[in-house]
């Protein structure tokens, strides 16, 4: 079995960079990739054997933790009756219908294969709905790598420290504005210096690619007043936050309704899936309903679509996950801020729900300018120290810490334990 070194070796002759989505390779915690072999329950494997306590889960989709047997039984049974059709199935029904009845802001859904797709298609709505060309958006807020949404992004682009994207001509961001998180004055002024002019404001309801950034009380309340002044809609880009806070999401557990909402990553179950919906109104603005075109030759593949299906079920069914994940979360974060409490260091947590992020900058964290502020030399030990005691956390500042269901109070413990060894 070759070493995860020999197979990046092999693979920047290949593939760019090495990888196939810039984060893994890497490069800003200055170390080689750990080539993953396989993963059950908490842990991953990587291709030497070497066992990790894993805090990415796929960068959120395995909330129930890896290799699922509710999840993979269903798909194992899936796969018998054939990989893609090409077709309308019944189970695209089944999981639009179970969605709508259970998500009180979703109406109407359609499924896609990515997050940047919802997010690129929910934006194409917007604009064909109002009749407007301009989207707010909000600076180190991630919504995928479409054209327009590269403008002070967050995720890999931060993590790799350059403003935007290659290739993106000036055009396509033209009609993006950004205005700063948490500042609702950002907002307004965009609004007021483009009457009549916006589409939608899109947010991340709860930032997680610039690390983990709550919203200020007030802020998402604040967007929907200002939408509705403005007949702008607002959407929430729930790809991460979107089942995971709650079953509803940041919307329910902030009570703030969007217009429309992105999916992906828990959508799925572990498989490549994203999805929008919202208002019925809004929704049936696309073809072939109305005059929005989206299209996806693989959107509601039966594989997927049944990955997806099987795991919104077990977490609708068992709300004592939420419960579970609510509790571990505090456990992990507030041990973790116990213990930069107590040895007075230089860094601070940010959390809610079983999703968080230690910024190596004193804080607070609240917006983009304070998340770049961190020390990523210091974060970049601290992986280096955690990976060699084995916890895989994401290799980069920028990103979050993600529990699933099958971590346990012994594995959290083990992990404050390493934690308070490098602090000493």
């Amino acid at each position: 079995m070759p070493t995860s070194a020999e197979l990046m070796e092999r693979a920047v002759k290949v593939i760019p960079g090495g990888v196939n989505s810039p984060v893994r390779a890497f490069q800003s915690v200055g170390c080689t990739p750990r080539f993953i072999a396989r993963a059950d329950g908490p842990y991953v494997w990587d291709v030497e054997g070497n066992r990790y306590l894993d805090y990415i889960g796929s960068w959120g989709p395995m909330i129930l933790g890896h290799n699922d047997p509710v999840v993979r039984e269903a798909v194992q049974e899936a796969c018998g009756r054939g990989m893609s059709f090409g077709a309308a199935t019944e189970l695209e029904v089944q999981i639009a219908e179970f969605i709508c009845d259970t998500v009180p802001h979703v109406e109407m859904i359609r499924m896609v294969n990515s997050g940047t797709e919802a997010v690129m298609s929910a934006l194409r709505l917007a604009r064909g709905f109002t009749g407007r060309d301009k989207v707010v958006k909000f600076a180190g807020n991630y919504h995928g790598h479409s054209d327009c949404m590269l403008v002070e992004a967050g995720s890999g682009v931060m993590t790799a420290g350059v403003p935007g994207s290659a290739g993106v001509p000036e055009g396509c961001a033209r009609d993006t504005l950004t205005a700063a998180y948490n500042d609702l004055e950002s907002v307004r002024a965009l609004f007021e210096s483009n009457p009549g002019q916006i589409a939608a404001v899109i947010v991340e309801p709860v930032a997680a690619n610039m690390g983990v950034v709550l919203p200020a009380p007030g802020f998402l309340e604040g967007l929907r007043a200002l939408c509705d002044e403005a007949g702008a809609l607002l959407v929430f880009d729930e790809v991460i936050c979107g089942f995971r806070l709650a079953y509803g999401g940041a919307a329910e557990r902030f009570s703030v309704r969007p217009d429309l909402v992105t999916y992906g990553k828990i959508i799925g179950g572990g498989m490549p899936v994203g999805a929008f919906g919202g208002r019925a109104d809004v929704m049936n603005h696309m073809a072939p309903a109305g005059p929005v075109y989206q299209a996806g030759t693989l959107s509601g593949n039966p594989i997927a679509m049944t990955a997806g299906f099987a795991q919104l079920r077990e977490l609708h069914d068992h709300p004592e996950h939420y419960e579970r994940l609510e509790a571990a979360g505090e456990r992990l974060f507030g041990g973790i801020a116990k213990l930069l409490e107590d040895r007075s260091a230089p860094c601070c947590v940010n959390h809610i729900g079983s999703i968080g992020s230690t910024f190596f900058a004193p804080g607070p964290v609240t917006d983009y300018a304070s998340a770049k502020a961190s020390d990523t030399d210091a974060f970049a030990r601290y992986f280096r120290f955690m990976l060699d005691r084995g916890f895989s956390l994401a290799p980069s500042q920028f990103e979050a810490m993600f529990i699933s269901c099958a971590h346990t109070d012994e594995h959290i413990d083990e992990t404050l334990a390493a934690i308070a060894e490098y602090l000493s």
